[in-house]
């Protein structure tokens, strides 16, 4: 397997395990992997939040870690990449109002690279308008958004364990789900994982 370079969104509030958590994998697999985000350098972080689920209506917010960046956005060039991964937090709500990381999703999928993206990611994809005939899923509150962008809603299972596959785009709704997320888009880089 070779390795692949990896491009990761990030903005401050990010949840926390869907940054530093597959951060981390995909280095263990060996793999590249730049953190970015937008009016940001390499060397300086993003505050990251972490999300729970302690059965309330809705996950709780902590605060989190910093989150040290190790690119600039500002230098990046997308054709450098082999993929793509969108963690969730609040940092997608705010990230696709920058028409600069749109063009960059919109490159990922006109190339056919492979996506990871993770619960509130989903909206950046919405945004970019990425995700007319896919079939994906996200933190349920991001359902409609996902539908009003012309996607078919995959529900989660009730442990948001399960990540979704359509072609090239790998899909999660929550942290619960990393084992399986990040095992689906492994497979897509063409890194093999004996389970």
């Amino acid at each position: 397997m070779a390795a692949k370079r990896i491009l990761m969104l990030v903005g401050d509030f990010v949840e926390d395990y869907e940054a530093m958590v597959p951060f981390q994998m995909l280095h263990l697999l060996g793999h590249e992997v730049h953190a970015v985000c937008p009016g940001r350098a390499a060397g300086e972080f993003v505050k990251t939040a972490v999300h729970d689920f302690e059965g309330d209506q809705t996950y709780s917010e902590k605060p989190g870690h910093r989150f040290t960046l190790n690119a600039t956005f500002d230098s990046l060039k997308p054709e450098d990449y082999d993929a793509l991964v969108i963690p969730g937090g609040r940092a997608p709500e705010y990230l696709r109002l920058d028409a600069r990381v749109l063009a960059l999703v919109r490159h990922f999928f006109e190339a056919g690279k492979p996506v990871a993206s993770i619960c509130h990611g989903p909206q950046l994809l919405a945004a970019a308008d990425v995700l007319d005939g896919r079939t994906c899923t996200a933190y349920p509150a991001v359902q409609y958004e996902v539908r009003n962008a012309g996607a078919e809603w995959r529900d989660p299972d009730a442990a948001f364990s399960n990540a979704v596959v359509d072609g090239n785009l790998v899909t999660a709704a929550a942290w619960p789900a990393h084992a399986s997320w990040m095992r689906e888009f492994a497979a897509q880089l063409g890194t093999r994982i004996e389970t």
